[in-house]
C-alpha cells in the first residue's frame, strides 16, 4: 500500500502540470471558436475549422518530434546518461528546423492540395486559404517547441511545458480579442494571433532548456551533431509515429470534411463539440504523460516489475478521470452549449449530438493511456499498426455503411474508431 501511495504521488507530480497545460491547448481553440461563433455569420467559424484542421493535419503529422524525443530521452535518463538525453534534444531540434523550412518553402502546393482534398464550400474556401497561409509561418516555432516539450516530459518534468503552453495560450486569447473583436480582422485575426503566440511559446521553451541544461562537453556535442547517420536513425525510429499521427489526423480532417458536407451549421456544431472533446482528451492525457516518463525510465533502468506497476496505477487514474469527465459533460451540456454559440441552429444540433460527446471519454480513455505506455517504451511500431487497423477496418467502413444516418453515423464511426484503438493496443 505504501508503495502504491508513493507511486501515486509521483504520477500526480507529473500529471497535474500536464493536465493544466493540456487543457489550455483545446481551451485556446474553444476561445477562438466561441469568439467566432458569436459573430454575425457562422462562415468565419467554418473557415477556421477547415483551416485549423488542415494545419493540424500538417503540424501534428510532425508531432513524432515530441513523442519520439520523449521515449528516447526517458530511456536515456533511466540509464543515467544525461549527455545522450541532451544530444537527442539537439538532433531533434535540428531536424525540426529542417522540416519547418521545407514546410514553408512548399506551403503553397501543400495548402492547395489540402483544401482540394477537403473540398470546402466556395463561400469558405478563400477565408480558409487565407487563414492557413498565415498560420503556416509558425512552423519553426511549433516544431522546435515539440522537441523541447518532449525532452522535458522524458525527464518527468511537466512544469516547464505547463508554463510554455499556458503563457502561449493566454497571449493568444488576448490577441484574439484585440484582432478579431477590436480590429474586425475575423478569421485572419485568429491566424495572426496564433502565429505571434506560438513564437512567444518557442522563446519560453528555449529559455527553459537553458535553465535546465546539465553540464556537458559542448565540443563533443558539436562533433556528434555532425554525424549524418544519426539523423537517418532518428528519422527511421520515428517513421512509425509519423504514419500513426498521419492516420489520426486524417480521421479528424475526414470528420470535419464530412460535417461540412452535411451543412455549415452541422460543421459549426461538430467543430465546437470536437473542441470540448479535445479538452477532455488533453486533460486525461496528463496520466498518459506520467506513463511516458515513468515507463520509459523504468525500462531504461531495466526495472520491469516497476514498469508494470506504473502502468496499472496510471490506468486506475485514467479510468477515474474518464468517469469524472463524462459526468461533467452530462451535467453541464446545456450551459456549455449556451456559452459556445449564440446561433440557435447550431445550439439545437449540438444538443442533438451531445450524447456521443458524453460517451467518448469512457470509450477513448484506454487508447490515451496505452499511447503513453508505448511512447515511453519507445515501441512505436505497434502504435502505427493498431492505428492503421482501426482506421481502415473500423472507422471508414462503419462510416460508409451508416451514411444514411447522417451526422449520427459520422459520430458512431468516430466513437468506434477510438474504441478499436484501445482494444488493439491492449491486445499488443
Amino acid at each position: 500500500m505504501e508503495h502504491n501511495r508513493q507511486l501515486d504521488r509521483k504520477i500526480w507530480a507529473i500529471a497535474w502540470p500536464a493536465i493544466l497545460s493540456n487543457i489550455s491547448i483545446p481551451l485556446l481553440g474553444l476561445v477562438d471558436s466561441a469568439i467566432l461563433g458569436h459573430l454575425e455569420s457562422s462562415r468565419y467559424l467554418g473557415a477556421v475549422a477547415i483551416g485549423s484542421a488542415l494545419l493540424s493535419f500538417l503540424y501534428w503529422g510532425f508531432s513524432f518530434l515530441r513523442m519520439g524525443t520523449t521515449g528516447l530521452v526517458a530511456r536515456a535518463e533511466g540509464a543515467g546518461n544525461s549527455y545522450s538525453s541532451v544530444l537527442i534534444l539537439a538532433r531533434s531540434s535540428a531536424l525540426a528546423l529542417g522540416l519547418a523550412a521545407l514546410i514553408i518553402v512548399c506551403h503553397h502546393p501543400l495548402i492547395s492540395l489540402g483544401l482540394w482534398l477537403m473540398s470546402p464550400d466556395a463561400e469558405l474556401l478563400s477565408l480558409a486559404e487565407s487563414y492557413a497561409s498565415i498560420r503556416i509561418y509558425s512552423a519553426p516555432a511549433v516544431l522546435v517547441t515539440y522537441t523541447v516539450v518532449g525532452w522535458f516530459i522524458g525527464r518527468q518534468d511537466t512544469r516547464w511545458p505547463m508554463v510554455i503552453v499556458i503563457v502561449t495560450n493566454l497571449a493568444n486569447i488576448g490577441l484574439d480579442f484585440l484582432l478579431i473583436m477590436g480590429l474586425d480582422m475575423y478569421s485572419d485575426g485568429a491566424a495572426i494571433a496564433t502565429v505571434c503566440a506560438e513564437y512567444l511559446g518557442c522563446a519560453i521553451a528555449l529559455f527553459a532548456v537553458s535553465k535546465k541544461m546539465p553540464a556537458i562537453d559542448w565540443s563533443v556535442l558539436a562533433i556528434d551533431m555532425k554525424k549524418a547517420s544519426a539523423y537517418k536513425q532518428l528519422l527511421q525510429s520515428n517513421r512509425h509515429l509519423f504514419v500513426r499521427t498521419f492516420c489520426l489526423l486524417f480521421t479528424f480532417a475526414f470528420f470535419t470534411a464530412q460535417g461540412e458536407n452535411l451543412g455549415t451549421s452541422v460543421l459549426a456544431a461538430n467543430t465546437l463539440m470536437l473542441q470540448l472533446m479535445m479538452m477532455a482528451a488533453y486533460g486525461m492525457d496528463g496520466f498518459a504523460f506520467a506513463a511516458e516518463g515513468l515507463c520509459g525510465q523504468h525500462l531504461g533502468a531495466r526495472q520491469l516489475p516497476d514498469f508494470y506497476q506504473a502502468v496499472r496505477r496510471c490506468a486506475l487514474w485514467t479510468a477515474i478521470a474518464a468517469t469524472v469527465v463524462s459526468l461533467s459533460l452530462w451535467l453541464l451540456q446545456a450551459p456549455l452549449v449556451e456559452l459556445l454559440t449564440g446561433l440557435d441552429s447550431v445550439k439545437e444540433l449540438m444538443l442533438l449530438y451531445f450524447p456521443w460527446l458524453i460517451l467518448l471519454p469512457l470509450v477513448a480513455g484506454p487508447s490515451y493511456l496505452l499511447d503513453g505506455v508505448f511512447i515511453g517504451a519507445a515501441e512505436t511500431q505497434y502504435m502505427m499498426s493498431t492505428m492503421i487497423l482501426s482506421l481502415f477496418l473500423v472507422y471508414l467502413p462503419l462510416w460508409y455503411v451508416t451514411r444514411d444516418m447522417g451526422n449520427h453515423g459520422l459520430w458512431l464511426a468516430f466513437t468506434a474508431f477510438n474504441l478499436a484503438r484501445g482494444v488493439t493496443l491492449y491486445y499488443w
